[in-house]
């Protein structure tokens, strides 16, 4: 199955129907006056979330989506029938955005939710409206209207409580292995982990949380290279971030560097992202001697200058990733009884969450502009950067 996480469609609500011009004519009634029906209002255009639903690929070979007019009136006083309303389903953590606009729409982040956007056009009146004691005869109506037609870009963001990132071949696929029922590809070479991968890290009865593997960042991937642009927006939706470094980088780099560099994408798609709770998981520590492990840990720990929880582990030889996935249980289960004794936590996890949004929205529309740039379809003294990358992609399992 392909993962497909971006898609453009476009909505048109259904047509009004007409209101009839009518007189009433029957036998022995010989002034019978108007009588026509007035029309059917049209169909509007849901879209609902529905969790059974992990990719966009439908929307990649059905781009078109119309509800159903509304019926003209009729005589003797016969209304139209209301044209029906289109439900589609999309998955749950879509993102709704009007391409003409620019304006997010919607944010449909949990099962059943309803978010209109199309509304129906109004029906038409039919003459019998119009009648009066000076106009007994009228030959007037109204005309339906026409419904609401959007052009709509649907962007999917994995919900998950935590989100694992790090440069490519960190081993956060063999992490998300080692604690969960997910199966991501693994191999000795980057960039082995093409699209996210959700597992769900289970505690105990009713004990568990969602878990995503991000694709491996690389440097400039808050203005587009490496398609970064696509996998940061992933993080947004996490409560918590794991940031995995290798301990013993089989090219022999400065698994500092590689940290700082990640935190500065973080920082530049969105300083409210960076601002999320991060966790530094030192892993591979299985190929460091046992002797050198606590000297390199708190080499890289001292460099760095870090000041929150540091876990060592070897995700391959599920050491340490007990103690790793208690404390982020103990963190989430923490947060989530805060925000719900506590309004003005809740209200400032909500402000935050809003925050991040507009900041993707806002680079992600800007690293489009700059694209447009550079195929000449605008006139613009934006900064060209060499790596952005003029293609569309689908990722394929």
């Amino acid at each position: 199955m392909q993962f497909v996480d971006e898609t453009s469609i476009t909505v048109e609500a259904g047509r009004g129907g007409n209101g009839c011009l009518s007189f009433r004519r029957e036998k022995f009634v010989p002034k019978g006056g108007p009588d026509g029906g007035d029309g059917g209002h049209g169909g509007s255009v849901y879209l609902i979330g529905d969790e059974s639903l992990n990719t966009l690929i439908d929307f990649k070979f059905q781009r078109f989506y119309k509800a159903q007019n509304g019926q003209p009136g009729q005589g003797r006083q016969m209304s139209g029938k209301t044209g029906e309303d289109l439900h589609v389903k999309v998955p749950v953590g879509t993102t709704v955005i009007d391409e003409d606009t620019l304006e997010v729409i919607a944010d449909v982040t949990s099962e059943g939710q309803v978010v209109l956007v199309a509304q129906g056009g109004r029906r038409g009146l039919g003459n019998i409206h119009f009648k009066s004691s000076t106009n007994r005869a009228p030959r007037r109506t109204t005309s339906g209207t026409d419904g609401e037609r959007r052009k709509l870009r649907l962007e999917m963001k994995v919900m998950a409580d935590v989100g694992l990132l790090g440069l490519p071949n960190a081993g956060k696929s063999t992490l998300i292995r080692a604690v969960s029922a997910a199966k991501p590809k693994v191999a000795n070479y980057p960039f082995t982990t093409l699209v996210p991968n959700l597992g769900v890290v289970k505690l105990g009865p009713h004990e568990h949380f969602v878990m995503a593997d991000v694709p491996g960042l690389i440097e400039g991937a808050s203005d587009g290279a490496g398609l970064g642009l696509r996998f940061l927006k992933h993080l947004t939706r996490t409560r918590l971030l794991l940031h995995v470094v290798d301990a013993a980088p089989f090219d022999e780099s400065d698994p500092v560097a590689a940290v700082d560099s990640i935190a500065g994408e973080l920082a530049r798609f969105s300083p409210t992202l960076a601002e999320l709770p991060r966790w530094l998981v030192i892993n591979k520590l299985d190929l460091v001697p046992e002797a050198e492990r606590e000297a390199r840990v708190a080499d890289i720990v001292e460099r760095l200058g870090w000041r929150g929880p540091v876990y060592r582990l070897s995700a391959i030889a599920s050491e340490g990733t007990d103690t790793l996935v208690q404390a982020a249980h103990r963190w989430l289960t923490e947060q989530r009884q805060l925000e719900h004794e506590d309004e003005t936590a809740a209200e400032r996890e909500r402000d935050m969450r809003a925050r991040m949004e507009a900041e993707s929205v806002a680079r992600v529309e800007a690293h489009q502009a700059r694209l447009r740039v550079k195929r000449g379809e605008v006139e613009d003294d934006l900064d060209d950067d060499d790596d952005d990358y003029d293609v569309e992609v689908e990722y394929t399992r």
